[in-house]
């Protein structure tokens, strides 16, 4: 039996949404404690439940007990509290990871989880693993970066454990623990060629306020740019994907990095197609963008969010739409395609608004984008903003913070509406001129859209 068998509670069979982008990853995050703690002489099983079944996880259950370690995030309550439930029944000791139990600890361990871990795992878990086996779950004082219930069913908040300051002391992601095939094989049968992540940094210096630091706060660090490259180089040997998806938050975060990365590829010959995220003040200079076009980027990804300036600095996001757009026909002009992140309902929001993104993406022409509904993430000032008119709309434990309600703000099939607009508005500009005749169709539609929109907007307003 392993000292610890890690696991998550996705599973791609029950995500209807992502099996029609088929865009599926491996889990980073727990290769990475898979790495660290086998370094560290603990043994660890990886069963990586995308491409399995609950019941396959279950039937694994019965096979010990021993310590379950779950990666937890917005999508995955339900299934965790099941397969919680589960491993209790099986004798196993549960220990929950990533943002999700860390904003809810005090609820999951009443759920039945015998330790939260709050924050990065890797030291906790070293420390952790050994206390377990010599105390049990319920004598665990001392230990930074955890909660638990004592003997008499008190939860307990470990101290605040020290972050990795450098990143290159760890060791790159366990890969091996887990079969990488039947991602590459949904790429390539899905998208004609295979795609692998990693990532190159740690957490995000920016305090938007709608995003999450649970676990890594309010920093950045950084893996040397030789770091990086010699994993890209093993990668590309091992694997032989078509393209590379760097994971991080803000790639082009430190132009500097950015160029000494570049400097590091060219020189072991390595170009790899990739795609990646950042934003549109990190971007404003013709030199990143020729860097990135050199190095291979074929879409890099801009949270624009809104086409208001006046919800852009609520939100706390630090950039002006005059920036996204600047950004975005400067990448197009490099040969990058842009994709654009967009939010409604932020807390507000007003018809204007609305309006102003519409006209903002218009004049922006991304190649792609994507709209969501503002959702009050715990631990975040959006949801400390917000909180005193937040409901959820399913109990707690079968649905997520996705599924909050704000009261006051327009519902759901309003915002549709809202969608139905923008898009018709954007490609009626993007055929005005080589269909002219499609493009005033569209408009019109645009048009029938606003209405429909700003009439519900209204009555939701009432």
């Amino acid at each position: 039996m392993a000292d610890l068998l890690l696991s998550h509670g996705y599973f791609l069979a029950e995500d209807e949404k992502e099996r029609a982008v088929m865009k599926p990853y491996p889990p980073l995050g727990l290769l990475s404690l898979s790495a660290y703690l086998k370094r560290e002489g603990f043994s660890v099983e990886v069963f990586d439940s995308t491409f399995a079944t609950r019941e396959a996880l279950c039937a694994r259950l019965d096979e010990g007990p021993g310590v379950l370690g779950l990666y937890t995030n917005l999508m995955t309550r339900p299934p965790v509290l099941s397969i919680t439930a589960a491993a209790k029944a099986r004798g196993w000791t549960v220990v929950l990871g990533g943002p999700e139990s860390a904003n809810y600890p005090a609820e999951y361990l009443a759920a039945g989880a015998d330790v939260v871990v709050r924050g990065e795992g890797e030291e906790t878990l070293r420390e952790l693993l050994p206390a377990l086996a010599a105390r049990g779950p319920h004598q665990l004082d001392g230990i930074a970066g955890v909660a638990f219930r004592d003997e008499e069913g008190a939860v307990v908040s470990g101290p605040p454990r020290a972050q990795v300051r450098s990143l290159d002391t760890l060791p790159w992601p366990d890969r091996e623990a887990i079969d990488h095939g039947p991602y590459l094989a949904a790429w390539r049968e899905r998208h004609g060629e295979g795609s692998v992540n990693l990532i190159t940094a740690r957490g995000c210096a920016y305090k938007c306020d709608w995003c999450s630091h649970a676990v890594f706060g309010n920093t950045h660090r950084r893996r040397s740019p030789a770091n990086v490259a010699a994993e890209v180089e093993w990668i590309r040997d091992r694997y032989r994907p078509e393209q590379v998806w760097y994971a991080d938050d803000v790639f082009t975060i430190s132009h500097r990095w950015l160029f000494e990365y570049a400097a590091e590829l060219e020189k072991r010959g390595l170009k790899f197609p990739f795609e990646t995220i950042s934003r549109a003040d990190r971007m404003a200079d013709e030199e990143v963008l020729a860097t990135l076009a050199r190095l291979g980027c074929r879409r890099i990804w801009i949270g624009s969010e809104s086409g208001s300036q006046r919800l852009l600095d609520a939100m706390r996001r630090g950039v002006t739409v005059e920036q996204v757009r600047w950004a975005t026909h400067a990448a197009r002009r490099h040969g990058i395609e842009v994709g654009m992140f967009l939010m409604w309902g932020y807390d507000g929001e007003t018809a204007e608004d609305v309006e102003a993104t519409v006209e903002h993406v218009r004049a922006s022409l991304p190649d792609v984008y994507f709209t969501t509904l503002a959702y009050p993430i715990m631990g975040t000032g959006y949801y400390e903003k917000v909180k005193g008119r937040v409901s959820l709309s399913r109990p707690w434990a079968e649905g997520g913070d996705r599924d909050h309600v704000v009261a006051g703000r327009a519902g759901r099939d309003t915002y549709r509406l809202a969608d139905r607009w923008l898009r018709a508005a954007v490609e009626s500009r993007r055929l005005e001129e080589r269909a002219p005749e499609e493009a005033r169709a569209l408009a019109g539609e645009a048009e029938a859209a606003r209405r429909e929109f700003l009439s519900a907007f209204a009555e939701g307003a009432a």
